[in-house]
């Protein structure tokens, strides 16, 4: 799944691609993603010029002149293609066409995607969430949370409520760099710990934004080109490998998903 750098990395490119553009033309190939599309969708899009797209978490909000947010969510495999030259994929489900003439695609083979169409502050898919790792969050935030909590820490930090966008790839990172076990239990982690986790995590993002995103099998920007942050991964997919430290690392299910970790260095 894409993750905060993957959907930042995108942001980009739509910003780049969209802003300030009127949209002519909408195609909806069927009425629905992970859930159906808005009623008159297309005739709410059509006339609309984009004025700003901002990101919350792992969504993309599309501001529109009319006071309309536009929210698109990637899910698993979802991404939108900009000055798309075939528009008649087998997975393309949603086409829109410019003002100057360009097509922008998306494609979502598993559809697990969201597109919906909200005015205001307010989203069932928003309001939930936590704070943004790169902007105003720091160690006493994430203490705050975790301190009421026993499950592990890699379970804690994947929870959106806790912070947003920190997916599997980028916490197993943060938690080698700490040298923190991914099972500690969440209220033993102290506030110096907090402190490094918050730096590293942010840290990391930076670094997977300035690379475009990961190159998971299923992740490419929207020109196509896939990032390359993979290459600096220290743990993540790395099983059996030498870890810096000297000790080898391994992978284990937790909460569902891998986790990866060095147990010689990681307390």
């Amino acid at each position: 799944m894409p993750e905060l750098p993957e959907v930042e990395t995108v942001k980009a490119g739509l910003s780049r691609s969209w802003i300030g553009k009127r949209i002519e033309g909408v195609d909806l190939r069927r009425p629905n993603l992970r859930f159906p599309f808005p009623v008159n969708l297309e005739k709410d899009l059509v006339g609309r010029t984009i004025i700003d797209i901002r990101r919350r978490a792992k969504y993309l909000l599309i501001d529109l002149d009319d006071g309309q947010i536009m929210l698109s969510h990637l899910g698993m495999s979802g991404k939108w293609t900009i000055d798309a030259t075939d528009s008649n994929g087998k997975h393309d489900h949603v086409v829109l066409y410019l003002d100057d003439g360009s097509i922008s695609v998306y494609n979502d083979p598993r559809r697990f995607g969201v597109l919906d169409l909200f005015t205001g502050d307010s989203h069932k898919l928003l309001d939930h969430l936590g704070p943004e790792p790169l902007e105003e969050w720091g160690p006493e935030d994430l203490k705050a949370k975790l301190s009421k909590r026993k499950t592990a820490i890699k379970i804690a930090i994947l929870d959106q409520k806790v912070v947003v966008g920190v997916g599997n790839i980028y916490v197993c990172e943060a938690l080698n760099r700490c040298n923190i076990s991914p099972t500690r239990p969440s209220n033993e982690i102290s506030i110096k710990e907090c402190q490094s986790l918050v730096i590293e995590i942010r840290k990391i993002l930076a670094e997977a934004i300035q690379a475009g995103g990961s190159t998971l099998k299923d992740f490419a920007g929207v020109d196509g080109t896939l990032g390359y942050f993979p290459h600096q991964f220290k743990v993540y997919d790395k099983e059996g490998s030498d870890c810096e430290c000297g000790g080898i690392v391994e992978r284990f299910a937790q909460g569902g998903r891998s986790t990866f970790w060095c147990p010689s260095c990681q307390q």
